[in-house]
C-alpha cells in the first residue's frame, strides 16, 4: 500500500477535554503503519448540537499512513472507544470525537465513511486547525480552504495552545 497523507479532526467536551485531545494525539501517533506529521493548535469552540453543552476543545492532525481508509477509520474508532465514546445523541457531548476528514485526494462515499468529511466545509473548528497545518489546501472537491474560511469566519472559536509533536517511540 502506498503512503497517503490523511487528516483527522479531534474534539472533546467531557472529562478533561484538553487532556482527552492531547492523549488522542499521542495514540494516533502510535497507530501501526502510520506516522504523525503535523498537529494544529488547540482551539476552544462553541458547542454545536442539542442541549446545554460545555465548550469543545478541537484540533486537527496530519498523518502519513499505509492503512486503507477503512483500516484507518477502524483505528481511530478504537481510540474513541478506549476514551469511552458513546454514540447516543447526534452532536451531543462526548469524551472524544475523531473524524477522518481527508484521505489523500480520494473521494469516498460508502455506508461507513464519507471523505471529504461531509460537514467540514461549514465548521470553522475543523477548517481553522486544518489551515494551521496545510494552509494552501485545495480539497478534492476543488474548494479552496482559505476561501471557505473567509466565508464562514472564526466566530465562537479561539486558539488556546500549541500542540507539540510527540517524541518518536
Amino acid at each position: 500500500m502506498p503512503v497517503v497523507t490523511a487528516y483527522i479532526s479531534l474534539g472533546s467536551n467531557l472529562d478533561a477535554p484538553v487532556q482527552q485531545v492531547l492523549s488522542a494525539v499521542e495514540e494516533i501517533a502510535g497507530i501501526e503503519n502510520t506516522e504523525l506529521i503535523a498537529t494544529s493548535r488547540l482551539y476552544r469552540s462553541d458547542p454545536v448540537g442539542p442541549g446545554d453543552q460545555e465548550d469543545y476543545i478541537n484540533a486537527v492532525v496530519g498523518v502519513h499512513t499505509k492503512l486503507a481508509p477503512l483500516q484507518l477509520l477502524d483505528a481511530i474508532q478504537d481510540i474513541e472507544n478506549a476514551h469511552g465514546r458513546k454514540r447516543i445523541v447526534r452532536w451531543g457531548s462526548r469524551t472524544l470525537d475523531l473524524d477522518l476528514l481527508l484521505y489523500g485526494e480520494e473521494t469516498i462515499n460508502n455506508e461507513r465513511l464519507i471523505v471529504p468529511h461531509k460537514e467540514m466545509h461549514w465548521r470553522n473548528f475543523v477548517l481553522r486547525p486544518l489551515a494551521d497545518i496545510t494552509p494552501n489546501l485545495i480539497l478534492p472537491t476543488g474548494q479552496n480552504l482559505q476561501k471557505l474560511l473567509q466565508t464562514i469566519g472564526d466566530e465562537g472559536l479561539s486558539a488556546i495552545a500549541d500542540i507539540p509533536l510527540p517524541e518518536p517511540a
